[in-house]
């Protein structure tokens, strides 16, 4: 088997959706006996208190004018089901995913305003 080089992965996972990459994740974390956020922690306390929040939700404001695609990505975000879905847009304003690093959050904010999704990070 030919070695996998660092840019064959990231295109990999560019074509992942987030609970895929999530899932991969966890399988890492199990396989290595590591954990990633432990593993990307900065090396100083101070510094990591000036980045900001740690944790951050994606809130979904409004689906805007295009109400079905927004029901089918929070669908693919979340795992959902079809109906829980449509619930949760129709019940907008509504948190879509809470406590996730920033740069997950802005993936998730990106899908979600691809669709037509009013979203915002809090």
């Amino acid at each position: 088997m030919a070695k996998l080089v660092k840019e064959d992965v990231i295109a990999g996972l560019k074509e992942m959706n987030m609970v895929e990459i999530m899932d991969l994740v966890k399988a890492i974390e199990e396989e290595f006996g590591v954990k990633a956020a432990a593993a990307a922690a900065p090396a100083g306390g101070a510094a990591k208190a000036e980045e900001g929040p740690s944790e951050v939700s994606v809130i979904l404001k409004s689906f805007g004018t295009a109400k079905v695609p927004v029901i089918k990505a929070v669908q693919a975000i979340t795992g959902l089901g079809l109906m829980d879905a449509k619930k949760l847009v129709d019940g907008a304003p509504a948190p879509v995913k809470e406590k996730l690093s920033p740069a997950a959050a802005e993936e998730v904010k990106k899908q979600l305003e691809a669709a037509g999704a009013e979203v915002e990070i809090k």
